[in-house]
């Protein structure tokens, strides 16, 4: 009995371990024109806003999150702060969230067709940098 409790709890194991290796993060960021060359900050200290400060700022450019899966949401954050502070950046302000359609999966016989749409969550931030 105890062996196929363990054989269980080793595939629930390999299955959860399976479920987080599909979850991936991509992102790329791109800089404004005319923006001078700053010093990468620490991503620790990158703050990740809402809103637009009040406080002066200078805008560095955007970042682009395409998550695939479901990454947890710390491991989202993480990629948007080491992203930003390779840019200098010392805040990142949320501009869009939103899940947009990409295509159709197309399955079953020509008589009988199902479509599936094929949806692709992207998140843009501008990094700032405070004066």
């Amino acid at each position: 009995m105890k062996r196929g409790c363990s054989l269980k709890a080793g595939t629930l194991a390999a299955i959860a371990l399976t479920m987080s290796a599909c979850s991936t993060v991509s992102v790329e960021s791109k800089r404004y024109l005319r923006v001078p060359m700053v010093a990468a900050t620490d991503p620790a200290k990158v703050e990740i806003l809402r809103h637009e400060p009040r406080r002066p700022h200078d805008r560095l450019g955007e970042v682009a999150l395409s998550p695939s899966g479901n990454p947890p949401v710390s491991e989202m954050e993480a990629a948007l702060r080491s992203e930003a502070a390779r840019l200098g950046a010392d805040a990142v302000v949320l501009v869009q969230d939103k899940t947009r359609r990409m295509g159709s999966f197309v399955t079953g016989p020509w008589w009988a067709r199902s479509h599936t749409p094929v949806l692709q969550r992207l998140i843009i931030a501008v990094a700032i940098r405070y004066r």
